[in-house]
């Protein structure tokens, strides 16, 4: 498998640390969240914080002002998670969720990875930085 664009800072831990209680499928769906986020933005940063079993992505270290993005394991799915979710438009109806900013996405099997507007939801997050304006 090649090198991924990730620009990894800061939090505590590694990503594999963020992934190692869960079970080896979601592992493996994990893996692939992060591979989608890389090559939709190339150098992408990634802040893992094993403690909370989170990692954050977006233009910098900063959670809530640099990051659009997190992923989180649990024991039958992952969460594709949305910094801004509720402002972006969705519509293919794919986020979960009803705080003031963030959405989610159950993702419980591969082909979740590929469902119609994922990428391009991925791709309006990624310039959904609202206090970087």
């Amino acid at each position: 498998m090649p090198a991924l664009n990730i620009k990894t800072v800061g939090g505590n831990g590694s990503f594999e640390d963020v992934i190692a209680a869960a079970p080896p499928e979601i592992q493996a769906l994990a893996q692939a969240a992060r591979a989608l986020l890389a090559d939709v933005m190339p150098g992408i940063t990634e802040v893992p914080w094993a403690r909370q079993k989170i990692a954050g992505y977006g233009v910098g270290p900063k959670k809530m002002s640099q990051h659009f993005c997190y992923i989180a394991p649990f024991k039958k799915h992952l969460n594709l998670g949305f910094m801004y979710g509720a402002r972006l438009p969705d519509p293919q109806n794919l986020l979960e969720g009803k705080g003031a900013d963030l959405r989610h996405i159950k993702i419980r099997s591969a082909a979740d990875l590929e469902r119609p507007g994922l990428r391009v939801l991925i791709e309006e997050a990624s310039r959904t930085l609202p206090k970087l304006q």
